[in-house]
Order: C-alpha cells, then sequence, then structure tokens
C-alpha cells in the first residue's frame, strides 16, 4: 500500500483562500483527484511540493481553491482538464504485475491489462508485485480516499498460503499484534482454513494498509509466504473475476462499499 495520509490531514484540510480569490469552487487536491491525475494524497503531495500552478502561479498551499469553469490548472506544465465521468473498475491483479501507472524499469503494471482510454485511473490502495487479487481504480478522489484512509477502517479479507503446518494457536499473535522495525502491526481476524505437513491455508481480514503488512506478520511467526491473494474489500468479493481480467463496478455495489464505511 502507499503510504499513509497523515491522521490529523484531514482536519487540516479547510478552504484557503489566496488574495483575489474567490471562496466558491473546490479544494485544488480535489479537483486533480476528479480530473484523475492521482489520488487526492498524491495530489498533495504534488502540491506541497510545487508542482501544480493555478493561473500561471505555483501554488503550495493545500485547501487551496480554484474555479473549475475560471481557473486554469497546471501540472508540470501541461493544462488539467476537468473529467466529469467518474469510473470505478475492480480488476484481479495477477502476480507480478505492479500497481503504479509509470515504472521507469519498464517491468509490467496493473495498466497495461486496461483499455488505453483508462490508463489515467489510479489504484485504490496497492498489492505489491508478488500479491495478487482484488484491485479497485478509479478517478474518483473521494472514493479512493474513504477506501483507503485509516480513519474509515474498511476490511480487506485476504487468503494466504505458508509453508509448513500451522497450528490454530499460533494465529493468536497476529490478531493481538506484534511491533515491527517500531510500527505497530495488527490483524483484525485470522483464520485457520486447511493444513497438512508441507502448507497451511491461512484468512486474514485487515483494516489498515501498511507496507506489506501481513507478509511481516507471517515472517514474525517464522512462516514464508507461498502466495497471498485479496479476495474482498468491503462487502465486495473477489469472486470468479479471471487474472488479468476486469469489470466495472455496478451502482448498487459503489453503493454498498460507501454505504459499508
Amino acid at each position: 500500500m502507499e503510504g499513509g495520509r497523515p491522521r490529523d490531514r484531514l482536519a487540516q484540510d479547510q478552504a484557503v483562500t489566496r488574495p483575489g480569490e474567490s471562496p466558491a469552487g473546490i479544494r485544488l487536491q480535489k479537483f486533480l483527484a476528479e480530473a484523475g491525475v492521482a489520488s487526492r494524497r498524491a495530489a498533495e503531495r504534488m502540491i506541497l511540493a510545487g508542482q501544480v500552478a493555478v493561473n500561471g502561479a505555483a501554488v503550495r498551499v493545500l485547501g487551496t481553491r480554484v474555479d473549475p469553469a475560471r481557473d486554469r490548472v497546471e501540472v508540470a506544465g501541461r493544462i488539467v482538464e476537468r473529467r466529469r465521468r467518474k469510473f470505478y473498475i475492480a480488476l484481479h491483479k495477477p502476480r507480478g504485475f505492479l500497481c503504479t501507472r509509470r515504472d521507469s524499469a519498464g517491468r509490467r503494471r496493473i495498466h497495461d491489462l486496461l483499455p488505453p482510454e483508462w490508463k489515467d485511473l489510479y489504484s485504490v490502495g496497492r498489492l505489491d508485485r508478488d500479491s495478487e487479487g482484488l484491485v479497485f481504480l478509479t478517478n474518483d478522489g473521494q472514493f479512493c480516499l474513504k477506501l483507503t484512509h485509516p480513519r474509515f477502517g474498511v476490511s480487506k479479507k485476504y487468503r494466504v498460503t505458508v509453508e509448513g503446518k500451522v497450528e490454530l494457536p499460533a494465529l493468536a499473535p497476529l490478531r493481538k499484534g506484534i511491533v515491527d522495525e517500531g510500527e505497530r502491526l495488527q490483524a483484525a481476524a485470522a483464520r485457520l482454513v486447511s493444513h497438512n505437513h508441507s502448507q497451511s491455508v491461512l484468512e486474514i481480514d485487515m483494516r489498515e494498509g501498511k507496507k506489506r503488512e501481513i507478509r511481516r506478520l507471517c515472517a514474525a511467526q517464522g512462516w514464508t509466504v507461498v502466495r497471498l491473494q485479496r479476495v474482498q474489500v468491503g462487502p465486495i468479493k473477489l469472486g470468479e473475476l479471471p487474472p488479468g481480467k476486469w469489470r466495472t463496478l455496478t451502482a448498487g455495489e459503489i453503493k454498498s462499499l460507501l454505504e459499508f464505511l
């Protein structure tokens, strides 16, 4: 997953008015997210880095408001057009693909699996390169925020295969939590699906998106992860969607996701 957004950022995200600026309009980071430039968190980092200009002047203040009908917004010198239609895609990410729109090393990306017209969609959270399963892509910044920010605690279910025979009591530390590299890691739930002398299959629920959290939890127990698959986000299941394939979320599914928060 991407680095978490500061927990107090929501409180800081107030309207900021520049000299001569109307308080009307929408926040700049929201405009960029809705235009499909980046997720809202990534857009905030771009603003703070001075990569965004409004009417020819660089803007570094979060919460600055823009009027899409009047103001000219540019990122790295390119004019940003506000995108009206919003897209919500469910993708079965195969192993070996990156959840990023660009990769300087030329490695395979989940965007390579989408039609060219959707190249500007961004993933809602991430799965690491060696993991697989359900990933959402969208150009709706608010949707992305609500599904990834720790404040909302959206549950995600994973099917994890590890080497060796895991006994039921060994799952207790995952639920209790551990400290790894100064960071607290904890599963919301952990169940033993099956085991034999060579492999065990676990089902783990998480509510936060810390980097490689499940792999780190398993490593702390001395388990080597053979396969890690996300099978559910909130009420939406991966189901029978084949690896490398995608589908659009229905209006009912989008509503159920937002109501699940």
